[in-house]
């Protein structure tokens, strides 16, 4: 076994350990559990360890994106902010015409919160990489921006005191986070009675998925430690503590330049990086993709009641 890999033997949701082999890339398998269908990585980094080793400076320059990371996080900011404001579209009816207070946890360089201050929202991030919520400071303030874990943030740092917050968002985050339930019960803490969390991940009984197989795009395993569907994500919410609202693929996706379409079909066959050779002239223009793999999932905290009942 590599060093500083855990194997883990039973499904974070329900605990089994029973399961199938999906496919091994060593020292790395994806896994699915026999009892409730959660697709997992086994062995994985311990927290300290993904820290340290996997969300340092090259995670958001990397080499070998396709394995970790991104090719050039900042380079693509203007990519991102129209992203996120189409994303927004889905926030609209659910806010409102009111201002709200916005966490985003995870909120790598800010664009998200950017998007939301312009709309005149009260916005704060917490960042586990230094690197990339440096940025995030620069843009937003460093008081709006916790670098950490949101623990050390909550009741230390003015601005992020429990229960004051009317949405929390988690933009490709949970998949990320070792043990996602108790991650997913303290969000349920930053929340205000009425809150919403919108959480996005990958869904892996989509139709791409299915078709990819181990050539996914998301089947990132040094990171991407848990690939959930929309029955096992209910799940999750429900052990956190939120009931799921709605869950749609449509605001999944984002904008990406052409010449990320040409890396990326590079990789799936030599060939379609030769056909798609022209896309070189348009590098910089960007085409907004949704392959309808990705699920955008609004929730809200259920009542201590309803929790006491289904404890």
């Amino acid at each position: 076994m590599q060093d500083g890999l855990v194997p883990v033997e039973r499904c974070q949701l329900c605990g089994s350990s029973e399961r199938t082999t999906m496919f091994a890339e060593p020292p790395y398998t994806v896994v699915r559990c026999a009892k409730c269908g959660l697709v997992y990585v086994t062995p994985r980094r311990s927290p300290e360890s993904l820290v340290a080793d996997v969300y340092g400076e090259s995670y958001w320059k990397s080499s070998e994106p396709k394995a970790k990371g991104y090719a050039d996080y900042a380079k693509d900011q203007e990519l991102y902010l129209k992203t996120y404001r189409h994303r927004a579209k889905l926030l609209a009816p659910l806010l409102g015409d009111r201002k709200v207070r916005v966490l985003d946890i995870g909120c790598a360089a800010g664009y998200f919160l950017r998007v939301m201050m312009e709309k005149g929202h009260d916005v704060f991030g917490a960042e586990v990489s230094a690197t990339i919520a440096e940025k995030a400071r620069e843009a937003l303030g460093d008081q709006r921006v916790h670098v950490g874990f949101l623990s050390g943030a909550v009741g230390k740092k003015p601005g992020f005191e429990l229960g004051t917050f009317d949405l929390v968002t988690l933009w490709d985050v949970v998949e990320h986070v070792p043990d996602p339930q108790s991650f997913l019960r303290e969000v349920r803490s930053m929340l205000k009675p009425g809150g919403l969390l919108v959480l996005e991940t990958q869904n892996v009984t989509s139709r791409f998925a299915r078709l990819l197989g181990k050539r996914w795009q998301h089947y990132k395993h040094e990171e991407h430690l848990y690939h959930f569907d929309p029955t096992t994500v209910r799940e999750l919410l429900r052990q956190g503590g939120f009931s799921v609202v709605s869950n749609t693929a449509r605001y999944g996706g984002k904008y990406v330049s052409f010449g990320f379409i040409r890396e990326r079909a590079g990789r799936l066959h030599k060939s379609l990086s030769i056909i798609l050779s022209p896309l070189a002239l348009l590098e910089r223009m960007s085409i907004y993709l949704n392959l309808l793999d990705e699920m955008v999932v609004v929730a809200r905290p259920e009542s201590v009641a309803a929790l006491c009942a289904t404890a």
